[in-house]
């Protein structure tokens, strides 16, 4: 039955005429720049997430060059609920490389594509697949799937012996032509048909040879990531006023948890938030009041925030820092994690920033 069938690149390509995805804003045109920023966009997080995003920051930074010049602050402001803010940073140190070492254009050959901050093979590939029509394969997430699948192969797909054989397969099916449309399809073919769950096998147009489907083991393959125990941290998380009303921000380090954004002070668990207010911020406070706590989920861990709402001392004076700045209701310029949004939500309070959900 196989020897009759049509190529893999040709049935999917037929079902992607009918049922794929082909008014998403970076397809109108597939600009190398557009392309790019919805890539970096869209890892590890879905279309649906993506698009007001990407709509904003075209708004905002309409090319490369207007991305490069911006200050960071503006980029992670823009960025702020997307998460995994490393991608921001990486975002607007990539739009410098490319206007500095490039002539402000991506470059056309893959190695050298993702030499550049943040832009991995699999990324690389789908630019210029996309952008330029290039015959390059990808291997995301939902790629893995599709062919863990099709090709029956056992295992978590990201084992490196895996990626090997995967990589070797994803590109064996590439097509001669269409390598744009080619590269969406399989993308969205794993995100609506040969979805985690409850994958609609009955309507892929690659059921007929899919060995997964015929020897009924969709639901093993591919297999789990293994499982490590998550660890939970906890910290407090310092609500510091001062007799204006304003709150007390602080610049996150690069590395670490909401890298390069603000936010409120966090202390260490069990750690004299007294000292801590005086000896990095030149503050004295009053006692505190202690807010219910807030879970959040990172990818390894859990964190559970300790808020303590207290006000500073109208005798002492903040310490002298741009990391350090009272901030007023309503400042665009400065993006908040999510977790923290929401505790000053929690509160009551008219949120303090013009920032995306």
């Amino acid at each position: 039955m196989s020897g009759t069938l049509a190529p893999f690149a040709e049935r999917l390509l037929r079902w992607f005429d009918t049922h794929g995805r082909h008014d998403l804003p970076w397809q109108h045109p597939r600009a190398p720049y557009r392309v790019w920023l919805s890539e970096i966009m869209l890892q590890q997080t879905q279309v649906a997430t993506v698009i007001p995003y990407f709509e904003r920051f075209l708004q905002r930074f309409p090319d490369v060059a207007s991305l490069a010049a911006a200050p960071v602050d503006d980029v992670l402001a823009l960025w702020a609920g997307l998460g995994y803010y490393a991608r921001a940073r990486n975002l607007h140190r990539c739009a410098q490389v490319v206007m500095s070492e490039h002539g402000g254009e991506f470059p056309r050959d893959i190695e050298l594509l993702q030499s550049l901050p943040g832009i991995g093979r699999s990324t690389a590939a789908a630019i210029l697949s996309q952008a330029h029509g290039d015959r390059h394969a990808i291997l995301d997430g939902n790629v893995r799937r599709v062919l863990s699948r099709h090709a029956a192969i056992e295992g978590w797909p990201g084992a490196p012996a895996l990626q090997k054989k995967l990589w070797a397969l994803s590109e064996s099916l590439l097509p001669q032509a269409r390598l744009a449309d080619y590269t969406q399809a399989i993308m969205d073919l794993g995100a609506s048909v040969c979805a985690t769950r409850k994958p609609a096998c009955a309507a892929c147009p690659l059921n007929a040879d899919c060995q997964a489907y015929l020897q009924n083991r969709v639901a093993q393959i591919p297999g789990p990531k293994p499982k490590r125990e998550r660890p939970e941290r906890r910290t407090q998380v310092l609500l510091i006023e001062n007799a204006r009303g304003e709150l007390l921000l602080e610049r996150r380090p690069p590395a670490g948890i909401w890298g390069g954004l603000w936010c409120l002070p966090l202390v260490d668990e069990g750690a004299d938030w007294r000292s801590a207010c005086l000896e990095r911020y030149g503050l004295e406070a009053g006692d505190a009041q202690a807010l219910p706590p807030l879970h959040h989920a990172f990818t390894h861990f859990d964190l559970e925030l300790r808020p303590l709402r207290l006000r500073a001392s109208a005798t002492t004076r903040l310490r002298e820092s741009t990391e350090l700045a009272w901030t007023r209701m309503g400042d665009p310029n400065k993006g908040l994690p999510a977790p923290i949004r929401k505790l000053l939500d929690a509160q009551g309070q008219t949120p303090l920033f013009e920032t995306a959900p």
